[in-house]
């Protein structure tokens, strides 16, 4: 579906422009035809991205992304939702990328959230 290729685009292009556009990074997806769309896949060699898919029935490729939603469904989500389409994307945006990824402690790094994580590997690999 041309819809489903275009929203993932345009997300991959919004990641890849808030993170100082990166290259040589992989990009994990699952089997979904949006991944495998001529669009998305241009996008990735365009940003010199390398592309990870899951394998087909294989749970435990994609468990960190499942992971991930469950915190934001059980976590943050309201109850009873939200109001408005734009409400939902300025609220799970800021919990993406500010909360889970700056503000949120996970057990897997120790205490520290993904982004301290990130620049004491950056450090101690004398990565700028």
């Amino acid at each position: 579906d041309q819809a489903c290729q275009h929203l993932v685009t345009n997300a991959l292009e919004d990641a890849w422009r808030s993170r100082g556009r990166p290259t040589g990074v992989i990009f994990h997806t699952d089997q979904g035809s949006q991944y495998k769309s001529y669009l998305f896949r241009y996008k990735l060699q365009q940003y010199a991205m390398v592309q990870s898919m899951s394998r087909r029935g294989n749970c435990w490729d994609n468990a960190p992304t499942e992971r991930l939603f469950r915190s934001l469904k059980t976590e943050w989500i309201p109850k009873l939702g939200y109001h408005s389409i734009q409400e939902a994307k300025a609220d799970i945006g800021f919990y993406l990328m500010q909360y889970y990824n700056r503000i949120r402690p996970h057990h897997f790094n120790q205490g520290v959230s993904p982004y301290e994580a990130e620049q004491k590997l950056k450090t101690v690999s004398n990565i700028c």
